[in-house]
């Protein structure tokens, strides 16, 4: 594959609104290109920063014979983990989400997808 090909592919941008010491605006990085990054102050220019960010990042993998990433589909995910937690967690969690009148699992999902 060559570059065009993989810019093709359904990457995953995650894209924040910064307001600190530098100023007011956007940071992109693409979630399964470790380390791909770009900011702009606007949203047109982070995605062409980021776009510019993406084609560097894969001619340096191909051009060095290095593995790419290729973005996985949601259909590869069946949707649930296991996690342990503390049982005072665990009781705490079952009693807010009795009060909320919600399943132990739609809190938790609420909650993670704050």
């Amino acid at each position: 594959m060559e570059v065009k090909d993989y810019m093709k592919l359904p990457y995953t941008r995650l894209v924040q609104e910064m307001n600190d010491e530098s100023g007011h605006y956007f940071y992109g990085r693409v979630l399964e290109l470790d380390g791909c990054q770009s900011t702009g102050s606007s949203l047109d220019e982070l995605y062409a920063n980021l776009n510019e960010a993406m084609e560097g990042y894969i001619e340096v993998k191909l051009e060095n014979h290095l593995p790419i990433p290729i973005p996985e589909s949601a259909d590869s995910y069946s949707g649930k983990f296991v996690v342990r937690l503390p049982k005072s967690l665990h009781q705490k969690l079952v009693i807010e989400a009795n009060k909320e009148g919600v399943s132990l699992n739609q809190l938790a999902l609420y909650k993670l997808a704050k």
